[in-house]
């Protein structure tokens, strides 16, 4: 469920700015001049929603309609092939969608919502707060280039520009240009078509752009920070199970997870998913030194089937089992730290054969799901961490980028990388729902434009076309609505 403070403070913030709006428009001494400052600043104030609106920015933005009319030209017919192809291409995906969502609701698979290409985002229940910042600047900058590419293409058909404005509706921010309605309908379809697609088309572009800038940040960042070298904590989580004196310290180098080289965050992942999917790795350990370490233990079964032979109290000992040539099911308490370090990593106990050393591989008898994993971050010891290797890459944050000089942020590659992923997902799904064929949303226009620029000599009355377009845009509305509806169900109810 939606957490009860956010609700409490959208709704109470919203109520009192309506009720504040609400009393000065009906203060008769107070009315005129603040509706007069309203007009001035281009301000309005409805329930839940809020816009501004300028000319401030018009010089430019027909100094940008009228540069390069060529490039234009073919910069924008290009976004017009995109944006029919993203309208087709949008119905199929949210088809997609909308089946997976069906069958995750009938299956209860939990690794069908992580397949989804779309998602239902709702801040404080599926978005961490903490990212809240990166969600709502995203979206605000993938709206503005959204509608500077209407505007521009606008202008470059010789459509009048009246202004150019930014709203709130709810908690997410938008923009919005204001474009001469009687001109657009003057114009040929194709046209239309250009302005219309220029959206989705910019939001494409931008989040190439953000792809290549993302890409392309090691070389970028190259003379202040290095890679390859392992992934660098940042941060800790105060409940993860690597806090404490022998855990993990935010400026903390990690090179290795069990026999698993990391070099970078990418590896880091890679690594903890193996270990998570493969069974534990044993350990060589010689006999003699299994027999100095090991004590008398009493062997029982958990719940699960997995064999315990420690005392629940301990927190430096665990169960390991081997197996010699009389016995296969041989278990030891061992000191886990004594047993580890030093030791090569092993399967079987032919991997620990060497010098005719008799020697056996000791494997940790834990709990189902449950991994003993070292992780190496030189200088300091190696971590010994007992636990589901999810646990460590949820609550543990990392970078691939090494500052070379001490006074270098280690969290500014983490915050260009991440707004990078922001602006690649939220201005794709601005591109994609934009471009659905769906009552006022930039689909249904440029559906309309393309009916009256393929159907015109096929279906020669206007309206058996206008009514072509209705059916297909309330089948695409009711196929977004059913896409929003199952997903906040599947957020917040589920």
């Amino acid at each position: 469920m939606i957490p009860i403070p956010v609700v409490v403070c959208v709704l109470g913030g919203w109520c009192a700015v309506y009720l504040a709006d609400t009393l000065l428009k009906s203060s008769n001494s107070l009315k005129a001049s603040y509706e007069e400052w309203l007009l001035t600043y281009g301000l309005s104030i409805s329930p839940f929603h809020m816009r501004w609106q300028t000319a401030l920015f018009n010089r430019q933005f027909y100094n940008w309609g009228r540069w390069k009319p060529r490039f234009l030209y073919l910069w924008f017919s290009i976004g017009m092939v995109f944006g029919i192809v993203a309208m087709f291409g949008s119905v199929i995906l949210l088809g997609k969608t909308l089946m997976q969502t069906l069958t995750q609701m009938v299956t209860e698979a939990p690794k069908a919502q992580n397949d989804r290409m779309l998602q239902v985002v709702v801040p404080g229940v599926n978005l961490p707060v903490s990212q809240l910042t990166y969600f709502f600047s995203a979206i605000l900058i993938s709206g503005v280039i959204h509608e500077v590419g209407h505007g521009v293409a606008a202008i470059r058909e010789q459509v009048r520009f009246n202004g150019f404005g930014i709203f709130i509706f709810i908690v997410y921010p938008g923009a919005f240009v204001d474009l001469f309605t009687t001109h657009l309908q003057l114009i040929s379809p194709v046209q239309q078509l250009r302005i219309f697609c220029a959206g989705v088309w910019h939001n494409f572009v931008l989040g190439v752009a953000s792809f290549m800038g993302l890409f392309l940040l090691p070389a970028i960042l190259f003379p202040f920070y290095y890679t390859g070298v392992g992934a660098l904590v940042t941060e800790v989580a105060e409940d993860s199970p690597a806090n404490g004196p022998r855990g993990l310290f935010v400026g903390d180098l990690v090179t290795n997870l069990q026999d698993c080289p990391v070099y970078s965050v990418e590896d880091w992942n890679s690594c903890l998913g193996d270990i998570s999917e493969k069974s534990q790795v044993g350990y060589c350990i010689s006999a003699a030194t299994l027999q100095q370490l090991s004590f008398p233990a009493r062997v029982y079964r958990r719940l699960d089937g997995t064999v315990e032979c420690c005392s629940n109290n301990s927190l430096t000992d665990i169960c390991f089992s081997y197996s010699n040539n009389l016995d296969s099911h041989l278990y030891a308490c061992l000191p886990a730290r004594k047993v580890i370090e030093a030791s090569k990593v092993c399967r079987t106990n032919m991997d620990c054969q060497k010098d005719f050393v008799s020697s056996f591989c000791v494997t940790p008898s834990l709990e189902n799901q449950t991994r003993l994993i070292r992780v190496k971050h030189p200088p300091h010891v190696d971590m010994l961490y007992v636990g589901h290797p999810m646990h460590l890459q949820y609550t543990v944050s990392l970078s691939s980028f090494v500052p070379r000089q001490n006074f270098l942020s280690i969290d500014l590659p983490v915050v260009i990388e991440t707004f990078c992923k922001y602006l690649i997902s939220l201005s794709g799904a601005l591109a994609v729902i934009n471009a659905v064929p769906c009552f006022a949303l930039d689909g249904q226009w440029i559906l309309n434009s393309f009916l009256e620029a393929t159907l015109s000599s096929l279906i020669v009355e206007k309206q058996n076309r206008e009514l072509v377009g209705f059916l297909i845009l309330l089948a695409g509305s009711a196929l977004l609505a059913a896409n929003v509806a199952l997903g906040l169900w599947m957020v917040t109810a589920r």
